[in-house]
């Protein structure tokens, strides 16, 4: 399948996009996807920044902007498909363009997305960038940071060598880089409801909570030092662990760091 090309099958009640709306050699793409109830996104990129901002519009906007690369035979592609609420929108770099790439290179994906959605987004090689965004988010970037800004209701973010920043209101929460450091600031509102999971290879950890959070703390750090602002009910504390309950309790928050230490501050 290559770009400039529509192809349109139909299976059944559902049907099947594979589109590109930019001219074969551009460095552009762009596309609306109109959305009537619930948003279901999910993205794939080979390499590049990714860029999702909430909106109050009924619809989903993407744009790709490439440097030093173009749409073409042989060259990136996007591979995009809407069923109902549902879209699916891909970007392919071809592997041998890794290899002979001169001058400045990227890749940079944007999306404007409805309030209230549930977004997968996964990069293989770039950072991740979300902002004021409210639903059900996964994040994955398997080289790159990831950073969140105000951001309300459940988020999954993971990367295999990047820093992790949090800022919003969350009820679910689970972070997670194989190197790098991880700090999340909650908003008040935010709750353990159904437990929390902090975890970094080599790195530090500092979360700061509402006065009011209420939690079973499970802390451990292989190298470094746990420190609280809180009061705890402590079952276990040493240099390296602590375990016990913060405030009225709740469900598990659970923090580990192979190497670095971990802060819990109070708003």
């Amino acid at each position: 399948m290559y770009l400039g090309k529509l192809l349109l099958t139909c299976a059944g009640a559902g049907a099947l996009t594979l589109a590109a709306t930019a001219a074969t050699g551009s460095n552009q793409w762009n596309k609306q996807f109109q959305i009537a109830g619930k948003a279901d996104l999910r993205v794939e990129l080979d390499d590049g920044r990714v860029e999702v901002r909430g909106g109050d519009a009924s619809r989903i906007e993407a744009r790709l902007l490439l440097n030093g690369y173009r749409l073409e035979p042989g060259g990136v592609q996007v591979i995009d498909h809407q069923t109902g609420d549902a879209v699916q929108i891909e970007v392919r770099v071809p592997h041998e363009m890794h290899w002979f790439q001169i001058g400045d290179h990227s890749i940079r994906l944007e999306l404007r997305v409805p309030n209230g959605l549930t977004a997968t987004i996964h990069t293989h090689d770039g950072s991740i960038v979300a902002e004021n965004l409210n639903g059900t988010l996964r994040l994955r970037s398997g080289d790159g940071h990831i950073e969140t800004t105000h951001v309300d209701g459940s988020l999954d973010a993971e990367s295999g060598d990047g820093s992790i920043r949090v800022r919003g209101r969350l009820d679910s929460l689970r972070l997670r880089t194989g190197d790098g450091s991880i700090e999340a600031e909650l908003s008040p509102g935010s709750k353990v409801a159904t437990g929390w999971d902090l975890s970094t290879g080599d790195g530090h950890v500092t979360l700061t909570v509402p006065g009011d959070i209420g939690a079973e703390l499970d802390a451990h750090t292989n190298d470094g030092s746990v420190q609280l602002d809180f009061p705890i009910t402590t079952k276990t504390s040493s240099t390296h662990d602590v375990r016990g309950r913060i405030g009225a309790g709740g469900g598990t928050l659970r923090i580990r760091t192979g190497d670095g230490s971990i802060k819990i501050l109070k708003r």
